[in-house]
C-alpha cells in the first residue's frame, strides 16, 4: 500500500516537472519576445487630428509608449483609463473631449489645457484644482514637463481610445 502511493506521488511529481518544462520555454518567449513580434498598431490608430482646422499629424509606437508613461506618472492618478475620477461625467473619450468648450480632441488644444486649464464650458480657469503647467508650484509633478512631454501625453489621449476601444473612458466596469 505505501509503495503504490509512493509511486502515484512520484508519478504526479513527474507529470508537473514535465508540464513545468513544456510551459516555460512559452512563458518565457511572452516575457521577452523581441519588439518585432509585437503586434503593430495601423497607421490609421496612429492618426490623430494636431490642429482645431483637422489637420492630421502620425505618432510612432516608441512616441505613444512614451506618452503613457509620462500620462501614467503625471495625470494617471486622477485619470486612470481615460476616466475622472473627481468627476465622472467629463472623462477623456473623443466624444467628451469634441463637446468641451473650446473642444480638446487634437494636440494643440490638449496641450493648451494643460499648460493652463479651463471649465469644460471654457468659462473660467481651474488651473488652483487642476495640475497644469500654470499651477506647477502647487502641482509638483508638472514642473518637469516640456512641450515636447505634453505633445506625448495628448497623442496617448488620443490614440488610446483607437486602440483600447471602450475601454478608454469607459469607467470602473473595465478597471
Amino acid at each position: 500500500m505505501a509503495s503504490s502511493f509512493s509511486l502515484a506521488a512520484l508519478g504526479r511529481a513527474a507529470r508537473n516537472a514535465v508540464r513545468a518544462l513544456l510551459v516555460l520555454p512559452m512563458a518565457l518567449l511572452v516575457c521577452f519576445a523581441s519588439p518585432a513580434m509585437a503586434a503593430q498598431w495601423s497607421a490609421d490608430q496612429l492618426t490623430v487630428p494636431a490642429t482645431p482646422d483637422g489637420t492630421l499629424v502620425t505618432f510612432n509606437e516608441q512616441e505613444i509608449k512614451a506618452g503613457r508613461k509620462v500620462f501614467n506618472l503625471s495625470c494617471g492618478e486622477c485619470h486612470a483609463g481615460g476616466i475622472t475620477k473627481t468627476n465622472q461625467h467629463v472623462g477623456l473619450d473623443p466624444e467628451t473631449l469634441a463637446l468641451a468648450t473650446p473642444p480638446r480632441d487634437n494636440i494643440e488644444a490638449l496641450v493648451d489645457y494643460m499648460k493652463d486649464p479651463t471649465s469644460y464650458d471654457g468659462e473660467y480657469s481651474i488651473a488652483d484644482v487642476h495640475p497644469s503647467l500654470r499651477s506647477s508650484d502647487i502641482f509638483v509633478k508638472m514642473r518637469d514637463l516640456d512641450d515636447d512631454d505634453l505633445r506625448l501625453m495628448a497623442a496617448y489621449i488620443l490614440v488610446s481610445p483607437k486602440v483600447q476601444g471602450q475601454q478608454w473612458g469607459g469607467g470602473k466596469i473595465y478597471f
